[in-house]
């Protein structure tokens, strides 16, 4: 079968996708399809399996970016829908819809999924030069995640008054736009050196989870490169367990 909706994907025009302000970003509702997106969601990975990560460091400054992650690697114990789906994801198809938005360009992809509880949020931040673009999928649904909890991804406006390197706070920046992260819909945005964006911290009830899955767009540098050489992927995660 197949999870990606072609006819919502060939509908994202690049040249809105490249005038939206304040840097290139597009909401696509409808981005898997029914069966896909429902397929892909009851077989989430089990957060016992995820890494919590609470406090770590930033650098500038920033402030840490709390949540369960799991990264993925080749080797990874996944279930038949997610297998089936990131091969769909390093597919010609997927890789066809990345150029036509972000230019012919070679792709390396990563995946991650995020969970995040009460209290975690996301300080506002660019991200880092390797990575051109990156593609949000959600997974929670109405029935459990209220509006009222949070976890809106914002776009955010610096009016480039800061540099990428820097932290600024949330009341230092213009929200552009506020996105609900639940239901089938995702979002795409392109990394520029002011591609601020954020989460403010959650207000679920204890057990809630927010649930994400990440697409990274790598490009070919250096830094990329170099985790190669060295049995790393992009994000610099080991690509075999030692």
């Amino acid at each position: 079968m197949e999870y990606l909706n072609r006819k919502c994907m060939d509908a994202v025009s690049r040249q809105d996708f490249e005038g939206r302000q304040p840097y290139p970003w597009v909401g696509i509702e409808g981005s898997l399809t029914a069966e896909g997106f429902e397929r892909l969601r009851e077989t989430l990975p089990d957060v016992a399996r995820f890494d919590r990560q609470v406090g770590v460091r930033r650098a500038y400054g920033q402030g840490p970016h709390d949540r369960y992650l799991l990264h993925y690697r080749p080797d990874l114990e996944l279930a038949a829908p997610w297998k089936e789906f990131i091969a769909e994801l390093q597919s010609d198809v997927y890789q066809s819809f990345l150029r036509r938005l972000l230019g012919p360009r070679k792709f390396i992809p990563t995946f991650e999924w995020y969970y995040a509880w009460e209290g975690c949020a996301v300080s506002p931040h660019c991200d880092a030069a390797r990575k051109l673009a990156t593609h949000i999928f959600y997974f929670n649904i109405e029935k459990d995640w209220n509006p009222a909890w949070g976890g809106e991804i914002l776009i955010l406006d610096s009016l480039r008054r800061f540099r990428t390197h820097s932290a600024p706070s949330f009341d230092d920046l213009r929200v552009a736009a506020s996105l609900e992260p639940w239901g089938n819909e995702s979002l795409l945005f392109k990394r520029t050196p002011h591609s601020w964006h954020g989460v403010r911290p959650l207000q679920c009830p204890p057990g809630k989870l927010r649930k994400l899955f990440i697409v990274t767009v790598n490009v070919p540098s250096f830094q990329v490169w170099w985790r190669q050489v060295r049995g790393k992927d992009p994000d610099g995660f080991r690509l075999h367990p030692a």
